[in-house]
């Protein structure tokens, strides 16, 4: 089969959908992998990496575009690229769907397109395999740069986040008890901050102390909870997101008046909307910007940070259902793997999402059944 690697497009944006290792093992397998010139320069993979893998290297994005019978991507295509997509063709990415305008939508459906989203990529207990890669990357970010944030030279109160003899460690607030919050709540303590984490489910609450132990203060999410701690907060990461779902709305403008001047806010879930009403997605070096005296840093791409990395977390947790795609065909591959049903936004242009449907309105067809 033929497989498409585009460099991404947006802005500081490093990492790329596939490794060298990841080449190789798709191509030791028979299929043709196009690879667009400088794709893995930002993750330090150069072009001679990924020939020495077995890839072609095309020199531009629209030809990887139109070689490709499958699109692996970080991002998805900017909507207006959705034109250049082939009918028929399977473009696996980080889609966010639920936060694209109806119209865009519609243009897809036209081309029938099947859109693959990474983030929603399900396992039977709720886990989402792709997702957890970049979020627990993203949250040991989260908390190294939240720390620098909270000195003068970034713009902060001048706080040093684990304190000093005699000096009280910063108030670290994260909402939301998932893989990102976990992972950043481990590093924080790792650093030295006195963390409080909330979240509306009690199981989750209890999963964290048992994972990280007393140090780590909980809260059951409600509004007075929320307001308390955001009043004491010297640091917050918003780390809520439903599965497929915008981003639900945790924090309004209105509440930002409770909060210190100078508190740093991280909108974690910004890929899906935001959490904080006052949220607008960032990119470095303008990374953070101020309202009502509060901080706001809203960088949607957050595992670029560490884009090597990243690549090889990403490459780790995609490979194995590209490879089963190209392996056995598009509908073999959802027939027998469930995790890669639920992933499904769009299938030949089909909305094949509930909550997708929801959003904007659309006639929903489920996807194939199970093999059985």
């Amino acid at each position: 089969m033929q497989i498409g690697i585009p460099k991404e497009l947006r802005a500081r944006e490093r990492r790329v959908a596939l490794a060298p290792g990841g080449v190789r093992a798709l191509v030791q397998q028979g299929h043709q992998v196009w690879v667009e010139a400088g794709a893995g320069a930002g993750a330090g993979f150069a072009d001679a990496d990924y020939e020495s893998a077995g890839a072609t290297i095309v020199f531009g994005r629209l030809e990887a575009i139109l070689r490709s019978e499958i699109l692996a991507c970080v991002h998805a295509p900017e909507p207006a690229e959705y034109e250049l997509l082939l009918p028929g063709q399977t473009v696996i990415a980080f889609w966010a769907l639920p936060t694209v305008r109806p119209d865009e939508i519609a243009i897809l459906q036209e081309r029938g397109i099947t859109a693959i989203g990474l983030e929603v990529i399900e396992e039977a207990d709720g886990s989402a395999p792709v997702l957890t890669a970049m979020s627990e990357i993203a949250g040991g970010l989260a908390a190294i740069i939240g720390a620098s944030l909270l000195l003068n030279e970034f713009g902060g109160k001048g706080i040093l986040i684990g304190g000093t003899t005699g000096v009280p460690q910063a108030q670290l607030v994260i909402l939301g008890a998932g893989v990102l919050g976990r992972a950043a709540a481990r590093v924080a303590l790792g650093l030295g901050a006195q963390v409080t984490m909330l979240d509306t489910s009690i199981p989750r609450l209890r999963a964290v102390v048992n994972e990280l132990g007393r140090p780590v203060t909980t809260m059951l999410s409600t509004l007075p909870n929320l307001e308390k701690a955001l009043g004491f907060a010297d640091l917050v990461l918003g780390a809520v997101a439903v599965h497929g779902q915008r981003a639900p709305l945790l924090v309004t403008r209105e509440m930002l008046a409770g909060m210190k001047p100078r508190t740093v806010v991280m909108d974690l879930s910004i890929d899906m909307g935001g959490c904080f009403e006052t949220s607008r997605p960032t990119a470095f070096p303008e990374a953070t910007y101020v309202v009502d005296e509060i901080t706001h840093f809203c960088v949607p791409n957050l595992p670029s940070v560490a884009a090597r990395s990243a690549t090889v977390a990403l490459t780790n947790a995609q490979l194995p259902f590209l490879e089963r795609i190209a392996g056995d065909g598009l509908d073999p591959a959802l027939a027998a793997l469930p995790q890669l049903r639920r992933g499904l936004y769009l299938l030949r242009g089909r909305c094949a999402r509930a909550s997708l449907a929801q959003t904007h309105d659309l006639d929903c067809e489920p996807p194939v059944e199970e093999a059985g």
